[in-house]
């Protein structure tokens, strides 16, 4: 799997680009472009082809311009990477109050995350350790800090609660994606996987050796018509986390 690193490209350029502080105006007679236009584009070509398929070329083709034309608007594509990461973090909703406390600020947060995960796959691709310093990245982080403000948390545990429950998100997400990309892959659902799997795996298995693994085994695959479900394993795991963060903040009460 193809993985890319935020902050690569030269950081007043990758600043500018970011908070469009001297954007080129489009020459007159050639095809309208902007960098918004651009970004939207390489989205699009992210979307539908992968990371891997992503270059100033493919997106020039997109757009039907030549590649050379992208460079009056972008340095480059780690500059375009950092611009495509912050248009889609501005897509989280926010709504300004929420009923249910910290707790269901905090569930919305995370279903928020879950979303823009599964409409842009291609972010889990993205390592972020280095952090992008857009408006939206700026914006989501001051917003997803703001759920938790005032509760009984210090600075760095607020800090660190945030990215407790988006780290949560981001790993759910990628066994969900996984998921989704071994039916298309395969050509396979995991319930016809396992249909085909079943039988032998029957004639082989020894429940006598196994015993625990083949009763829980058995129970899950009941349940969930494959040997794992993402989405239980986010609704669940979710709450046991903000099971633990209450204790957390019960013990600053």
């Amino acid at each position: 799997m193809t993985v890319e690193y935020t902050g690569k490209g030269d950081p007043a350029r990758s600043l500018a680009l970011l908070w469009r502080t001297s954007e080129r105006p489009s020459r007159k007679g050639k095809p309208e472009l902007s960098v918004d236009r651009i970004v939207r584009a390489a989205i699009e070509v992210a979307d539908a082809e992968g990371l891997s398929a992503l270059s100033m070329r493919r997106v020039a083709e997109r757009l039907g311009v030549g590649t050379m034309s992208l460079y009056t608007y972008v340095p480059g594509k780690p500059e375009l990477l950092d611009v495509m990461l912050d248009t889609v973090y501005g897509e989280t909703a926010r709504p300004a109050d929420l009923p249910g406390g910290w707790r269901a600020r905090l569930e919305q947060i995370a279903r928020e995350n879950w979303a823009l995960y599964l409409r842009h796959p291609w972010l889990l691709q993205v390592a972020t350790s280095r952090p992008v310093l857009g408006p939206n990245a700026t914006a989501k982080y001051e917003y997803e800090l703001r759920a938790i403000d005032g509760i009984g948390l210090t600075d760095v545990e607020m800090d660190s609660v945030i990215t407790l429950v988006t780290g949560f998100v981001h790993g759910a997400a990628r066994g969900a994606v996984e998921a989704l990309e071994a039916e298309k892959h395969t050509g396979m659902t995991d319930e016809q996987w396992w249909a085909a799997h079943a039988p032998f795996l029957h004639r082989i298995a020894d429940v006598s050796r196994f015993p625990v693994a083949s009763r829980v085994g058995e129970a899950a695959a009941e349940v969930y018509g494959s040997a794992h479900s993402p989405e239980h394993t986010f609704e669940f795991g979710l709450q046991r986390l903000l099971d633990g963060i209450s204790l957390l903040i019960d013990t600053r009460s």
